[in-house]
């Protein structure tokens, strides 16, 4: 075990065990794997079991960063309740989880998916410290492989000519790969609209409700963080941040739409 501490019903992992992206042999129901650069444990759920990671390997039963003052002695706890288990941060910097959200100390504990989870925690010199998490499902089992099947595709989403030629406008930022992009301003977008189609009597207030309107439509839909009250205030750019990542994340934008502005 990387970590000192024991722990009832707890199994040690080596450092040489295999990534648990690729899975994890049967295991009972609910049983979390935790696995950082030099081992790591598998504990069988029980309601109150507690794994303690940190940088302080006689105090922790998964050590992480222990080279890196940086990462807290004592960082973060798995905590299984309620037939799950639960990451809590107690160290200094945040813990990034995947969709990279942070979870900073004292915030609630926020519950372990099924499957596997990737946890970040940033160190010195732009070091990232991965401890990777994988909690057994319902028959203890990983997912079957699928080598053989077709791909499935992205789900994209369908825009009109006219939309399509708005949203590229706003986004061409992002799909220019700058460092730190932001959505064109209504204003802007519609100053460079009217250059591609002169007579088409662009305005701010006509780009603002077409893009409303397919944020409303993506809304309606399922995808999250289109609207004021998902979002809070102050809302500034984030609704059509948000619009643009998912447009790209989707494949509905991609960089070769950039053709579109030089010939709409």
């Amino acid at each position: 075990m990387n970590g000192n501490l024991k722990i009832a019903g707890g199994r040690p992992l080596p450092a040489a065990h295999s990534s648990l992206v690729l899975g994890v042999p049967d295991s009972a129901p609910g049983t979390i794997h935790a696995l950082a650069l030099s081992g790591g444990i598998a504990v069988r759920p029980r309601e109150g079991r507690t794994i303690l990671f940190g940088r302080n390997r006689p105090e922790v039963h998964v050590c992480i960063g222990e080279d890196d003052r940086r990462v807290s002695r004592h960082h973060g706890l798995l905590t299984c309740h309620r037939d799950r288990w639960w990451v809590g941060n107690t160290g200094r910097l945040p813990i990034r989880l995947p969709g990279s959200r942070l979870l900073f100390t004292d915030d609630e504990p926020v519950p372990v998916a099924e499957g596997y989870t990737p946890l970040f925690v940033r160190g010195s010199g732009g070091r990232e410290h991965l401890l990777e998490l994988y909690v057994a499902g319902p028959d203890g089992r990983p997912p079957a492989s699928r080598h053989a099947d077709p791909t499935q595709p992205p789900r994209t989403w369908r825009l009109s000519a006219t939309e399509k030629l708005v949203l590229v406008v706003l986004a061409q930022r992002y799909l220019l790969h700058e460092a730190h992009p932001q959505p064109l301003t209504w204003r802007q977008a519609a100053l460079h609209l009217a250059e591609l189609q002169p007579e088409a009597g662009w305005t701010a207030k006509r780009v603002e409700h077409d893009v409303v309107a397919v944020r409303s439509r993506l809304s309606r839909d399922g995808v999250t963080g289109l609207t004021r009250d998902e979002v809070g205030e102050p809302v500034g750019n984030t609704l059509n941040d948000n619009l643009v990542r998912e447009l790209m994340a989707s494949t509905t934008l991609v960089p070769p739409d950039l053709r579109l502005l030089s010939d709409p």
